[in-house]
C-alpha cells in the first residue's frame, strides 16, 4: 500500500517526523509532497522545493519504508487540487492529513483520508522553529539532524534573517535598497 502525506516543511521538523515515523509502520511506500514548492525566500517560506526535499529525504532515510518526494506547486482552485496533486505523484492508496481542507478535498474525490495524532503542536510548527531562528532561540532541537545539516550547508539562517528584514525607515534593518546612512 502507498501513502501520501503533504507538508510545506518549512522547515521539516520534529513533528513531522514523528508523524511519518506513524504513517511507515501503516504503509509499504511513502509519497511525501512538498507543499507549495513554487515558494521560496520569503519569511513564511524561506527554503526552495529541493532544499526541503534534501530535508526530508536525509531525515527518513532510516526509515523502513519507500519514500518519494515530489514538489507540488499551489493551484488556486481547491476543487481541481487533488486531480493535480494526483497528477504530480505516483499513485496513492490513502492520503494522510490533519488538516480540514485538505481531508475534505481529498474525501470529496473519493480518496481515504486518514488522520494521525500531532505532536507537541505548541512548539513543533514552521512559524514557531522560524522565529526562534531568526531571535536566534534554540531551534536546533526540534528537528532531525539532517535538517540542521541542511540548514547551515544552505545558510538558512541567514537567508530568513534577511528575507525577514525590512527597507522602511527606523525598521528592523535595512537592504540593498535602502539609503546607506
Amino acid at each position: 500500500m502507498r501513502g501520501f502525506y503533504i507538508g510545506r516543511f518549512q522547515p521539516y521538523h520534529n513533528g513531522h517526523h514523528r508523524m511519518i515515523e506513524e504513517i511507515a509502520g501503516e504503509v509499504d511506500e511513502l509519497v511525501l509532497g512538498i507543499g507549495s514548492a513554487g515558494d521560496s525566500h520569503s519569511p513564511r517560506n524561506p527554503f526552495t522545493a529541493g532544499e526541503r526535499i534534501m530535508m526530508v529525504t536525509k531525515s527518513v532515510a532510516d526509515f523502513d519504508v519507500v519514500t518519494y518526494a515530489v514538489p507540488i506547486e499551489d493551484l488556486d482552485r481547491n476543487s481541481v487540487w487533488v486531480s493535480h496533486v494526483q497528477s504530480m505523484s505516483p499513485t496513492f492508496d490513502v492520503a494522510y492529513s490533519n488538516n480540514p481542507l485538505v481531508i475534505q478535498l481529498f474525501r470529496e474525490a473519493g480518496v481515504e483520508v486518514r488522520q494521525s495524532p500531532m505532536f507537541n503542536r505548541d512548539v513543533l510548527e514552521g512559524t514557531e522553529l522560524r522565529e526562534r531562528m531568526l531571535s536566534g532561540a534554540d531551534w536546533r532541537s526540534l528537528v532531525p539532524d539532517p535538517v540542521v545539516g541542511v540548514i547551515d550547508e544552505i545558510g538558512g539562517i541567514e537567508r530568513i534573517q534577511r528575507v525577514s528584514d525590512t527597507d522602511t525607515n527606523g525598521g528592523a534593518g535595512s537592504d540593498a535598497t535602502s539609503d546607506p546612512e
